[in-house]
């Protein structure tokens, strides 16, 4: 019997950062700073509330950063088998997207390796925040 085909709950980040509701265009550039960083999340009390793109930033951006976030095309269901995410964001020309539920909670973030050939695990994540460390 073959195997099931996985899902993107099987492939998700599951602690992804995150960011509150008031967090400012200020703090959401800081975030940017780093190369790694394709999405911001933001949520209250688990819910996700928006996601944010370096490109939704112009230099005139300014106040409370969800203001300019947006959920729709960023998002997937957990149960969308993996290949077919996969496909998705090369479709669109992503590589992260947020993973929720039916309400809207945040399960995770969907993040497609630079190779595009698969996806980021949270070991993979850990390891690159212990080299930062170093």
């Amino acid at each position: 019997m073959p195997e099931p085909e996985p899902s993107v709950a099987d492939v998700v980040v599951r602690l992804p950062k995150t960011l509150p509701a008031h967090a400012s265009v200020a703090e959401a550039r800081a975030c940017f700073a780093d190369d790694h960083v394709h999405l911001l999340l933001f949520t209250d009390s688990g819910r996700l509330l928006g996601t944010l793109v370096r490109e939704d930033l112009d230099d005139s951006a300014c106040g409370p950063a969800l203001r300019y976030a947006r959920l729709a095309g960023r998002t997937v269901p957990a149960d969308l088998p993996a290949e077919a995410a996969r496909r998705l964001l090369l479709r669109r020309g992503q590589r992260r997207l947020a993973v929720i539920n039916r309400d809207g909670a945040l399960l995770g973030l969907l993040c497609l390796k630079r190779r595009r050939t698969g996806f980021c695990s949270d070991a993979d994540v850990a390891a690159r925040a212990a080299d930062r460390l170093r």
